[in-house]
């Protein structure tokens, strides 16, 4: 029934990444929906809070779960916690924690430092979650870069999803929105996607969250102006085709 509620939470807070799930085997499924929906949970953490103030209060609670679930100690109940707990070792609970981190980003209008901040959330977000995913369906240490490293160009094709919203809210997503910095970013993301070839067939169900990002990417670098428009996302037919060659 957890397994269950956790689905759920996949379907109505992330699609992509629910069909993506859906995608994988049985088994996989197991370790990547507590994963999906606890991500679902903290990402949407701070748009639903009223102030500031509560969204780092809920933060600070998934925060708190993860230390329970690295310290071995009972976990607070919620539906996500319990098969949560079954996925993650100490390692594991910190890197999300450090995704969870990452988050308060989202609970102000402060822009980004820098490129670097950028990255930074990228990977703590994006590429950690890929890569306890990974590592969960027994990937090796020696695959930690690479892994992450695609989550979080996977996380960047995402957030180029997101920004008309973002700006919608106010905020400044992007260090250089020009169209311009736009297609810089998209272009050096993708001449930087790392080659997966490597990946054991039991570790790419983590990967396939990932489908659309190359597509996104080449849509971006070649017609910035589709980010900011909102009209970069790729058609329903597009995606149930890229998803399928990708399971595959």
């Amino acid at each position: 029934m957890s397994l269950q509620a956790c689905a759920d939470i996949v379907s109505k807070g992330d699609p992509d990444r629910f069909r993506a799930a859906m995608a994988a085997p049985v088994e996989a499924r197991r370790i990547l929906f507590p994963l999906y929906a606890f991500n679902v949970e903290v990402a949407r953490a701070p748009w639903v809070a009223s102030e500031p103030m509560i969204g780092e209060m809920r933060l600070q609670w998934w925060r708190d779960a993860l230390e329970e679930i690295s310290g071995g100690v009972p976990v607070r109940k919620h539906e996500v916690t319990t098969p949560l707990s079954e996925v993650l070792d100490p390692a594991a609970s910190e890197l999300l924690d450090a995704g969870v981190a990452a988050r308060r980003w989202d609970l102000y209008r402060d822009p980004f430092e820098d490129e670097a901040h950028f990255a930074n959330y990228l990977a703590a977000t994006g590429g950690n979650l890929m890569w306890v995913a990974a590592r969960a369906l027994g990937a090796p240490e020696d695959m930690a870069q690479t892994v992450t490293q695609y989550g979080a160009t996977a996380a960047l094709a995402r957030f180029f999803l997101a920004v008309p919203e973002l700006e919608a809210r106010g905020r400044i997503p992007l260090i250089d929105g020009t169209p311009e910095g736009v297609a810089a970013k998209a272009q050096a993301a993708l001449d930087d996607l790392p080659d997966l070839r490597a990946v054991a067939k039991d570790v790419r169900p983590a990967l396939l969250e990932g489908w659309q990002t190359r597509k996104l990417l080449e849509r971006a670098a070649k017609n910035p102006g589709r980010v900011a428009d909102g009209t970069l996302g790729l058609g329903a037919f597009q995606r149930a085709w890229g998803l399928f060659r990708a399971s595959l």
